[in-house]
């Protein structure tokens, strides 16, 4: 992920957490009190995360020590400790919520992601995201894509051409959306893959006939309907199966031989994973640095 993005989304969510300072700490505990953190473990997933939260707690105190245990794409369950954190109480503090709100999130995807991906086992298909994304997370919550092994689809609206419904209803049909695709990243001079969504196999037929694009985005098919429209496209395209998948019926629609199945829940319909941060070894009548026992 571009380190500058990581480093402004860090600075914000930081300065929307702590606002003119984390009163709560600054009354109760004093200044120069050093502490360890444990982050804990207490569901079983994909664990996801954990190189933000190094930024996290570096960007609070470059001098912290982590001892890290577990990585990003590990699979983890309780007791296991994730990693270990020592600083300054008040560093610790600060960010505890941020770090567990990013890693239980970002656990979350990579775990729901997994379990669609090992249902595609032994098969070709390759499981996408969507961008049914949290503003301002987008990043975030597709890297847990990939840690939980998935493919990123397009990131934004710049980075690819996706002719869907609307598009193609506002400009009057297929073959004008087509066309006119073409002729835009021929004057701008851009160079962007173009896929198209066909609601039904007539679509699909108009489609082939004008041909000129990438990928055909097979949306709300039937599976029935699929494994016509994948033996209609022959191969001359890449296909992508869209709407309604579920855990449920993913294999299904891979075995028809699609290239892809995106799927929107993997971000917008998450249960994040339970993760906590908790004191470790801290005597509050002793104000020096704690030691850790592994």
């Amino acid at each position: 992920m571009p380190i500058n993005y990581i480093d402004q989304f860090i600075e914000n969510a930081l300065h929307e957490d702590l606002g003119d300072g984390d009163h709560t700490s600054l009354a109760c505990i004093p200044h120069q009190a050093v502490g360890n953190a444990q982050l804990l473990v207490k569901e079983e997933g994909i664990l996801a995360g954990v190189n933000m939260a190094v930024r996290i707690f570096t960007r609070l105190d470059p001098d912290v020590r982590l001892e890290i245990f577990k990585h990003d794409g590990d699979h983890i369950a309780p007791p296991d400790v994730a990693f270990i954190a020592e600083s300054k109480v008040h560093v610790l503090l600060k960010a505890e919520r941020l770090v567990l709100n990013i890693m239980q999130r970002m656990s979350g995807i990579a775990t729901t992601t997994r379990q669609y991906v090992d249902r595609l086992s032994g098969l070709k298909t390759r499981v996408l995201d969507t961008r049914k994304t949290t503003p301002g997370m987008r990043m975030l919550e597709k890297d847990a894509v990939k840690i939980g092994g998935g493919l990123n689809h397009r990131f934004g609206l710049f980075d690819m051409i996706l002719i869907k419904d609307n598009h193609i209803d506002f400009a009057g049909g297929i073959p004008q959306a087509i066309q006119r695709t073409r002729e835009y990243l021929k004057k701008t001079g851009r160079h962007l893959a173009i896929e198209i969504e066909a609601r039904n196999l007539d679509d699909i037929r108009i489609i082939l006939d004008m041909g000129g694009i990438d990928r055909i985005m097979l949306d709300n098919f039937t599976v029935e309907n699929t494994q016509k429209a994948v033996e209609i496209i022959a191969g001359r395209y890449e296909t992508e199966s869209s709407g309604g998948i579920t855990l449920e019926n993913i294999r299904d629609y891979a075995v028809c031989g699609v290239d892809f199945v995106s799927v929107g829940a993997l971000t917008h319909h998450i249960k994040s994973l339970d993760l906590s941060l908790k004191a470790l070894n801290y005597k509050p009548d002793e104000f020096g640095p704690a030691h850790i026992h592994l």
